[in-house]
């Protein structure tokens, strides 16, 4: 499974980046920008599908993942992978951000693609597929998309992404991204909390999301795939 993630990561990457390489000015053009990322989650599904084929293996994975271009950030995700944001709601007179007035509020940039969901239920029922009683795409596996899994292709399962955008401001902290093990055991606001702790007490990214990573492991008991990566703003 691990070999295959790394793959599949590989593939994204540079499929996606030769994509908006031959972009005149991606910075500015953010449909054309997401046109890229939607093209590179396919190709990069269907080199997977090959690749599994040849293998004889059956494996998936989830995506969550986001690009800064200058100012513009982008989100996509495929799955129950998360991206929380960290955002300041307090101002001085003059409307700068004063981070000691008031906690950092969590926003879910990403929205889950579950088979039990309406929408992802009905896009299956459509395409020959079924959701059990226990409300997983033909009663086994829990998520509408996803990379790989080709058992599941012809039935619903799709690796499309969902697609989002914002544009970057000074109240803007940091993006927690993570797989479906760290949101099982940390809420969206619960996660902002402990890395703005985390970051006061170290200042290191690197050290608050592995320390994000272990409390959810040793400490509240994940029993999941469990991985995180945090984006610092230095403004």
């Amino acid at each position: 499974m691990m070999g295959m993630v790394v793959v599949w990561q590989r593939i994204l990457h540079r499929s996606i980046c030769i994509r908006m390489s031959s972009l005149q000015d991606y910075h500015m053009d953010v449909k054309a920008a997401k046109k890229a990322i939607i093209e590179g989650f396919r190709r990069t599904d269907e080199s997977l599908l090959q690749e599994s084929t040849k293998g004889n293996w059956q494996d998936g994975a989830t995506a969550v993942c986001v690009w800064i271009l200058g100012q513009m950030v982008v989100v996509a995700n495929a799955g129950d992978a998360k991206a929380v944001l960290a955002r300041s709601t307090s101002t001085d007179g003059e409307g700068v951000v004063d981070d000691t007035k008031s906690q950092l509020k969590a926003i879910v940039l990403t929205r889950e693609h579950k088979a039990i969901f309406p929408q992802e239920r009905s896009r299956i029922q459509k395409a020959g597929g079924s959701v059990g009683s226990n409300g997983r795409l033909q009663g086994r596996i829990e998520v509408s998309r996803a990379f790989g899994d080709r058992q599941f292709k012809k039935v619903g399962l799709i690796a499309t992404p969902d697609v989002h955008s914002f544009e970057l401001t000074k109240k803007d902290h940091f993006i927690i991204l993570g797989c479906d093990g760290l949101w099982g055991v940390f809420g969206p606001s619960d996660a902002v909390e402990f890395v703005q702790n985390q970051l006061k007490e170290t200042s290191s990214a690197s050290l608050a999301v592995r320390r994000l990573v272990k409390e959810a492991v040793r400490e509240r008991r994940c029993k999941d795939n469990c991985t995180a990566v945090l984006i610092v703003f230095k403004h």
